[in-house]
Order: structure tokens, then C-alpha cells, then sequence
């Protein structure tokens, strides 16, 4: 089994004030898969987001994470339980959940070792589903800056994990009958500054700055003002992928491959 990578302990302040929401029709898809609606686990939870919408319709939510410093920063809520874990070896008994969620983390997981936790910790019946996001979409000229700043600045500091948010998970094996999911997206509006503490909550950044010593926001700043002056709002929109799966008996021996 694979050792578990923390890349967002050190920045967890910024990824809960600066990360995006995942939308309502993100959840409505959700549930809709999820007629019974007793205990759900949210996995790879980070600032607790998912969970607590989950837990709007949850009777109880528990929520792992292998951050500490993540999980001290997401909302209390009385009955989501957080918990520090791996997410290949959770401790729960069998058959708890009647869904699963991951929200923009599978890429860290060991994939076989998980989906043989998930297989055993779901009810039969129960559903995974798993989702994330890549790349902003603001307008063309800010758009070319900030693929630019992933390409060739911070480029070379993404984990190899990377590849797999860029291909929309279908690198990542999913031994689980899907279920096709709507066109989904995310839409905010940001001042500049916004986005560049969104920057800064990526881990290709912060390890840069682990590696040089200087910040390459900062360094980015300059040219992004010359873009966006002054403090008016911008639309954002960041496109969703999504995968979800009904979880069976049937796909255990699949799971462990």
C-alpha cells in the first residue's frame, strides 16, 4: 500500500477560504442516486465542504481526512463526525454507508486498496461517487496567463497525480457499473485577489516555494493586475467531471485488482 501524500496541511487556512463551491445541481445528481439516506462517509474530506451539504440530507456524515490541520478548519456540524485517516484502512464496520464521496481527491488514493474499502464498508446498493476539477475559465487573456503560470512556472513541481485530474479521472480504474452524470460546472464571481489566494492553495505552488524560496503568486501579480485592474468582480467558471458508481457484491474481486 502506498504511502498517503499531505500536500495541504501547510496551506489548509487558504484552501477553506479560497477553494471553490461545488454547486447545488452537483448534489441534486447525487441524491437523486440515493433514495436511502441514513450514514454517508466523505472521504479525502479536506476543509469539509462535501460533507456539509451531504449532511443536509444525511441522518450522519463522517468525514476522514490525513490532514489534522484540514480538518480544523471545516465547519462543525452535529452530525458530520471528522476523523484523521487514511481512506484504504478507515476502521469502520461493514456495511455502514449508503453513499461514498470524494471530492476532488481519488487521484491521492491507492485506488485498488480503497475500492476494496469502499466494497466493504457500503451497504449493497449503495453508491460512490467520486468528482473534481481542472483548469479556471475567466477570459481569454487571464485564462493564457494562468495556463501559462500551471505550464511553465509551477509545472514542473505538480505531483505525477496531476495527470489524472487533467484526463477527467478516466486514467483511474472504476470497477463499479456507472451511472452517467449531467454536464456539471462551477460558476462564482472573484476580485483578483481571490484568485490569486486561489493560486496559492495549489501544491505544484507551494512546493515551489518549499524548492526556491519565493513566492511565483507574487511574481505573477504584476502581470495579472495589468489584466484585471481595480477590485471589480469577474465570472468564474471551472468545469466538473464526475463519476459514480452503484456499489455490489458483484465488484469486490474487480476492486482489489
Amino acid at each position: 500500500m502506498q504511502i498517503p501524500k499531505d500536500n495541504f496541511s501547510r496551506q489548509a487556512g487558504g484552501y477553506a477560504r479560497f477553494r471553490p463551491l461545488y454547486p447545488d445541481a452537483l448534489y441534486g445528481f447525487i441524491l437523486s442516486l440515493t433514495p436511502s439516506r441514513g450514514v454517508a462517509w466523505d472521504a479525502g474530506t479536506g476543509n469539509g465542504q462535501a460533507a456539509g451539504q451531504i449532511a443536509k440530507a444525511f441522518r450522519q456524515v463522517y468525514a476522514t481526512d490525513i490532514s489534522a490541520e484540514q480538518l480544523e478548519n471545516a465547519p462543525p456540524r452535529e452530525n458530520i463526525t471528522y476523523r484523521v485517516c487514511r481512506v484504504e484502512n478507515t476502521g469502520f464496520p461493514d456495511q455502514t454507508f449508503d453513499l461514498v464521496t470524494v471530492a476532488q481527491a481519488l487521484h491521492w488514493f491507492d485506488f485498488g486498496a480503497f475500492y476494496a474499502e469502499v466494497n466493504r464498508v457500503t451497504r449493497p446498493g449503495g453508491v460512490l461517487a467520486v468528482w473534481g476539477y481542472n483548469l479556471l475559465r475567466i477570459g481569454p487573456a487571464v485564462d493564457d496567463l494562468v495556463r501559462e503560470f500551471y505550464r511553465d512556472v509551477v509545472g514542473a513541481y505538480w505531483d505525477a497525480e496531476r495527470r489524472h485530474v487533467e484526463a477527467a479521472y478516466m486514467t483511474i480504474p472504476f470497477p463499479f457499473p456507472e451511472i452517467p452524470a449531467p454536464p456539471l460546472h462551477m460558476v462564482t464571481c472573484w476580485q483578483r485577489e481571490h484568485l490569486l489566494g486561489y493560486l496559492n492553495t495549489w501544491s505544484a505552488v507551494q512546493q515551489y516555494i518549499r524548492a526556491n524560496g519565493a513566492d511565483p503568486v507574487e511574481d505573477l501579480r504584476p502581470r495579472l493586475e495589468a489584466l484585471w485592474p481595480g477590485d471589480h468582480t469577474r465570472e468564474v467558471q471551472f468545469p466538473l467531471f464526475v463519476r459514480a458508481g452503484r456499489v455490489g457484491r458483484q465488484t469486490a474481486d474487480r476492486a482489489a485488482q
